[in-house]
């Protein structure tokens, strides 16, 4: 009872990671663009790395919105890379702007050597040392995205699930990417201040691919990514506070753990239903054979 002060800041901020990355995931999960959140998380980074060069600190607005520039680029250079018929899957253009990215922060870190302590911050995260206001600015932020989403919705479903029939109705494949992207932009930006890359990583791949082991349709998959995604950010802040682990790190694993038992639950009720759907199928097919026969 004594931690629950302290934790409630901690885990008002994992609901709200949890809320707006389980609704991208799908997004992402049947686009097949799994590592666009870490591409433009980099890509975030070293317009923070930028903004440290030129001397901005890294605490004031300006750095903020000079990253969230460099995102806005991202988001234009992915939406450009989904061609009709394209000969080079999307996913190797994130692959390469990941990498370049990388490469291009550690360059500029290599002459800003007195903030490489506040960038290693930014891209490992400490969820657990952040405050009411952050989450407050936070919750306004991702709930002006949502809104944003929810209004547009079939548009964004639509080019994410079958993006021929999109086309085919008129709407603007790039245009729609774009503000799809933009959007994503303004998520990450924000969500790998407070959390990390990888911990962003794990609320928006894992959560939606645990909905997709046990359903098909949209609503359920975003029922049990939240389900998932609050359980699992309950037990994860706990665990790190019980046993002085890194906030992120043991959330990570914590989902990597829950991930493998959906799994193992899954593969279970796949087979126990397989020989019932065998036999019943065969049934039938038996009574067919005899109804012709006669």
């Amino acid at each position: 009872m004594e931690m629950l002060p302290f934790l409630l800041a901690p885990f008002a901020a994992s609901l709200i990671l949890t809320g707006i990355h389980a609704y991208l995931g799908v997004h992402v999960v049947e686009r097949g663009v799994i590592f666009v959140d870490l591409a433009l998380a980099q890509i975030a980074a070293l317009g923070a790395t930028m903004a440290i060069l030129v001397g901005i600190n890294p605490h004031a607005g300006a750095a903020y919105w000079i990253s969230l520039g460099f995102t806005f680029l991202g988001a234009a250079i992915f939406s450009l890379a989904r061609m009709r018929r394209a000969h080079i899957p999307q996913e190797a253009f994130i692959g390469i702007a990941y990498a370049v990215a990388s490469a291009a922060a550690i360059l500029a870190m290599s002459k800003a050597t007195g903030e490489t302590e506040h960038l290693k911050d930014m891209l490992v995260g400490n969820i657990l040392m952040v405050s009411r206001k952050e989450v407050i600015l936070t919750a306004l932020l991702y709930g002006a995205v949502g809104l944003f989403h929810y209004i547009f919705r079939k548009n964004f479903l639509l080019i994410s699930i079958d993006p021929k029939a999109a086309e085919a109705k008129g709407i603007s494949i790039r245009l729609w990417d774009f503000l799809f992207y933009a959007s994503f932009g303004f998520v990450v930006t924000s969500s790998v201040a407070i959390a990390g890359v990888l911990l962003v990583f794990c609320y928006l791949i894992v959560p939606s691919v645990g909905a997709m082991l046990f359903a098909d349709r949209i609503g359920p998959r975003l029922a049990i990514g939240w389900t998932m995604g609050t359980l699992v950010s309950a037990l994860g802040v706990y665990l790190s506070v019980v046993l002085d682990l890194p906030t992120g790190a043991t959330i990570v694993c914590t989902f990597g753990g829950v991930l493998v038992l959906m799994f193992v639950v899954h593969v279970f009720l796949h087979h126990g239903r397989q020989p019932a759907e065998v036999e019943a199928s065969g049934s039938a097919a038996v009574g067919q054979v005899r109804g012709g026969r006669r």
